[in-house]
């Protein structure tokens, strides 16, 4: 799975964790999330701006 780092705060969203108080359950992929959602940490960056980053299998 990966996750992904806003370059603004580097809030990460992972994609096993999900972001359960954006409304995303663990196991969100990254493709489900609204191109329009913001960071929720900044608001500065949209999804567009987030920088992919894969995890290390676990």
């Amino acid at each position: 799975m990966m996750s992904y780092v806003c370059p603004v705060c580097d809030y990460v969203y992972d994609e096993r964790i999900g972001a359960p108080r954006e409304g995303f359950a663990p196991g969100t992929a990254w493709e489900s999330i609204p191109d329009d959602w913001c960071c929720p940490d900044c608001g500065v960056r949209e999804k567009l701006d987030f920088e992919p980053r894969e995890e290390a299998s676990r």
